[in-house]
């Protein structure tokens, strides 16, 4: 039976976020255990639990690593959590961090602060890190943290530039994580969610150098219209604060290796779409911009492969962002979509589907949070036949309650992983 639209579209999303998976991408780049001390593995992000569960799997099952060699910690975002038998695993606060967050980030630069020259700390990276880790600058507290972190994603920064802010306002991102550890030797395996695959982005590079410097912090709100409170703009003045360099000889003693990037994901959904038959037009696995802006000219590419009587699928990633104006819930992808869908209508052949790999997209930051939405060529049709205006529920960034009342949410849940967003526009057939 020929597979519609919409079970196509979803067959190449979890392509897309099968490559990505720890189970699948960690074990082949896991190093060797020290042979005379301690493996200290410390896990942070939304792919953590799979991270940390993966690299058990590998040391106690297929290595036969003493329980008792081994010691770490990974924190993920609430209800990404996964079963492990040595590394602590804690669910904190993401995307805004909380309590929990902060306890387990004290309690990881403890453990990579009493590693010594014989031991290995072994970092396991994911997106997401970057608000699971959190221990403020000194004189700031949480709550500025928090803010912070709320006004810039609000505002509709780029993750480039909140990353750099929060690096300033850390005590072990931007490098300070490998200082802490320093003299042990650091290795770093991460899975990237940014677009560039940037090591200094990933998670706010804790364990990598750092060109980005308070001023560039400072310029990154003022760009925003974030108004600094008087903690934070002391501790943007305090050079203490300034990150890890290259010229630090922890960093000597520090290796990087990206496992999963977005493009592997993209590349295996292309792999798929090719094997339906399909022709594949990559739009790039870093795209950045306003997801309304985007949609608009993804419709317009879509509709004139329609027009040319194209059978095909328009694949691309990377990380849209929102300007908040209204009071609606919703997150990037789903906003994509409703725009999408107001651009394409009345468009036949046309259906798309876009979606958060790691499973949540915007929301309150639960588990259960849709990861995205799916936009046939009835969306606009249905929702007015409901009663519903597709351009007001934009206007109110409420993209969630749009979708929600079509029955057209993406909802995997959790996929323990992240590659960032995936977006398939697939063009020629009804």
């Amino acid at each position: 039976m020929t597979e519609t639209p919409r079970v196509l579209l979803e067959r190449l999303y979890w392509s897309a976020v099968a490559a990505a998976h720890p189970s699948v991408c960690l074990p082949p780049r896991l190093p060797a255990p020290p042979p005379d001390g301690k493996l200290v593995i410390l896990a942070a992000g939304k792919a953590a639990g799979s991270m940390a569960e993966a690299a058990e799997q590998f040391y106690l099952d297929a290595l036969h690593v003493p329980p008792e060699q081994i010691t770490g910690l990974a924190v993920t975002r609430h209800g990404y959590g996964r079963p492990t038998r040595v590394i602590r695993m804690v669910e904190a606060g993401h995307p805004v961090p909380d309590q929990a967050g902060l306890d387990a980030t004290a309690e990881a630069l403890n453990l990579a602060a009493a590693a010594g020259p014989d031991d290995l700390v072994l970092v396991l990276m994911s997106g997401g890190a970057s608000a699971n880790w959190v221990a403020p600058a000194a004189g700031l507290t949480l709550a500025d943290k928090q803010g912070v972190t709320r006004a810039l994603l609000a505002s509709g920064a780029g993750i480039g530039g909140i990353n750099t802010v929060r690096k300033h306002l850390s005590r072990i991102k931007g490098g300070r994580l490998a200082a802490a550890a320093y003299p042990a030797p650091v290795v770093t395996l991460a899975i990237s969610d940014v677009p560039g695959d940037d090591p200094a982005v990933i998670g706010s590079g804790p364990t990598v150098a750092d060109s980005t410097t308070l001023a560039d912090a400072m310029a990154v709100l003022t760009r925003a219209g974030v108004a600094m409170s008087g903690p934070v703009a002391q501790a943007l003045a305090d050079p203490a604060n300034e990150t890890v360099k290259a010229d630090h000889p922890a960093m000597a003693a520090a290796s990087f290796q990206i496992v999963a990037r977005p493009a592997d994901s993209l590349a295996a959904a292309e792999a798929a779409a090719r094997e339906a038959g399909l022709e594949v037009l990559m739009l790039g696995d870093r795209l950045e911009g306003e997801a309304r802006t985007v949609a608009k000219v993804h419709a317009r590419l879509a509709q004139d492969l329609r027009q040319r009587g194209r059978r095909a699928v328009l694949l691309s990633g990377g990380e849209l962002t929102v300007t908040l104006r209204g009071t609606g819930r919703g997150g990037p992808n789903q906003e994509y979509a409703l725009a999408l869908a107001i651009e394409l209508d009345k468009t036949p052949g046309i259906t798309a589907l876009a979606g958060d790999s790691d499973g949540t997209d915007g929301g309150g930051g639960n588990p259960d949070d849709p990861a995205g939405a799916i936009v046939d060529p009835t969306t606009v049709v249905r929702a007015r036949l409901r009663g519903l205006d597709p351009a007001a529920f934009l206007a109110n960034n409420d993209s969630t309650g749009f979708f929600e009342r079509l029955g057209d949410l993406l909802q995997p849940g959790p996929t323990f992983t992240n590659v960032n967003d995936f977006r398939a526009i697939l063009v020629g057939d009804s």
